[in-house]
């Protein structure tokens, strides 16, 4: 029995040791040393390296190719197919994506829940900007590091010649719908001014207004009653010399921002100031302190830029350290705000330069508190209607109504191009009367 009794104890005595002691922690996975990055343009990049400290030991490669006609995505559909099969050095990390396409990569399995990560979207993230990076069942794949509220920038001194006035308050009223701004349009004919400086100019102003998707859901094309307005409206600004034939990114419109330049408005979000407004800036030729920015005849936003977590990157921490730093650093976005003029992703960051008695964005608009304005327009931003087609789609109508526009061809031998490019771009959309 005593023997029993010392077997017992031991026993006892052992199962207690097992169950006291700790388990082993699980070795972190090892991080990647290279980590790739796939963008269109540089304009992330300059944030990132400004803004972000890279890891120790860690070698950060940008693969750039721009977006025309489609070549962003192929060369990163062409990486993204050979990503299971690619050494863990040329494995894509982040991409970026546009609001015209985001959708195509959210739903696939290219990209991943970046709960998996370690990340949480923060309350101060505007909602459609985590919608738009979610796939159909809600997940979150990425972050957008701005906002993209957008307006009508005007030139205070041909407003002053044309309207009388050059007040924020006082333009506004007299172009808050369409019909008052085609009056406007036909005021600053007279005094020798365009009122835009591209065909192009106000489709966005119109297309993040429509009402239906550009494909049903039985994949027919249709055309959304806004689209046809914006085709309707710009026949009549070129019949009336309103506006200028250029491309919404040629030199011919960009050089309209110089000092020299005849055109009152131009539309765009924040980003449009460091993007496509270094003509105004020009210190010898430009025009500073001569704009100034109102909401114009409808909200509307333009663009935006998601940052997308690969599936199969072995950088994961410094994954969801970028995400932490481009939407919840307040030190950093701050900075974005007073140093880049960009309205970034974060409500109590631009509510606070919004209330601010002080802030003023002197880079472009005299003083004018332009944070304010977008932060008034920004709440309105809504998540609907868009398909994967959006981009080609959306560019494929403006360059085959430019030749419209340019007189080359007739209104009907445009649309029959632009179905034609459709149906050689997607062939299983189903065309009108096929």
């Amino acid at each position: 029995m005593k023997k029993l009794a010392v077997i017992l104890l031991a026993a006892l005595m052992l199962v207690s040791i097992v169950a006291c002691k700790k388990p082993a922690e699980e070795k972190p996975a090892e991080q990647g040393k290279v980590f790739n990055i796939y963008a269109w343009n540089e304009e992330f990049k300059g944030f990132f390296e400004k803004y972000y400290t890279v890891p120790e030991g860690v070698t950060v490669n940008w693969i750039i190719t721009p977006s025309d006609n489609g070549a962003y995505q192929q060369k990163l559909d062409e990486a993204l197919l050979n990503q299971a099969n690619a050494a863990d050095d040329d494995k894509i990390d982040m991409f970026l994506a546009e609001a015209d396409y985001i959708g195509k990569y959210v739903d696939s399995d290219y990209t991943m829940d970046i709960s998996k990560i370690g990340f949480t979207n923060a309350k101060t993230q505007y909602e459609y900007t985590i919608k738009a990076a979610s796939d159909v069942n809600g997940v979150c794949k990425g972050v957008s590091f701005q906002c993209c509220p957008a307006g009508v920038i005007y030139r205070k001194s041909i407003a002053m010649d044309v309207l009388g006035t050059d007040k924020p308050e006082e333009v506004q009223a007299a172009i808050d719908t369409w019909e008052k701004f085609d009056a406007v349009a036909a005021m600053a004919k007279e005094k020798g001014y365009y009122m835009t400086a591209s065909f192009a100019e106000t489709f966005r102003a119109f297309s993040n207004n429509c009402t239906s998707p550009w494909v049903d859901a039985n994949n027919n094309l249709q055309f959304d009653p806004q689209i046809t307005a914006w085709i309707e409206q710009t026949e009549k600004y070129i019949e009336n010399d309103y506006t200028l034939t250029a491309g919404v990114w040629d030199a011919e419109k960009t050089d309209q921002m110089f000092a020299t330049g005849k055109t009152m408005c131009f539309f765009g979000p924040a980003w449009y100031y460091n993007f496509c407004m270094t003509n105004a800036m020009d210190p010898d030729n430009g025009c500073v302190g001569d704009w100034c920015l109102v909401k114009g005849p409808q909200a509307y936003f333009w663009g935006g830029t998601w940052l997308l977590a690969a599936t199969g990157s072995d950088n994961t921490e410094m994954l969801k350290s970028i995400f932490e730093t481009f939407t919840v650093n307040t030190d950093v976005l701050n900075k974005m705000v007073k140093d880049d003029n960009q309205y970034v992703n974060n409500t109590d960051v631009v509510k606070a330069f919004a209330e601010d008695p002080n802030y003023g964005n002197t880079a472009i608009l005299d003083g004018q508190n332009d944070i304010a304005v977008f932060y008034g327009l920004a709440n309105d931003i809504k998540w609907e209607n868009h398909t994967n087609f959006d981009q080609l789609l959306n560019e494929g109508l403006q360059n085959k109504m430019q030749e419209y526009f340019k007189g080359s061809v007739d209104k009907d031998t445009a649309m029959k191009n632009f179905y034609q490019y459709v149906k050689e771009t997607y062939p299983t959309i189903v065309l009108p009367n096929n």
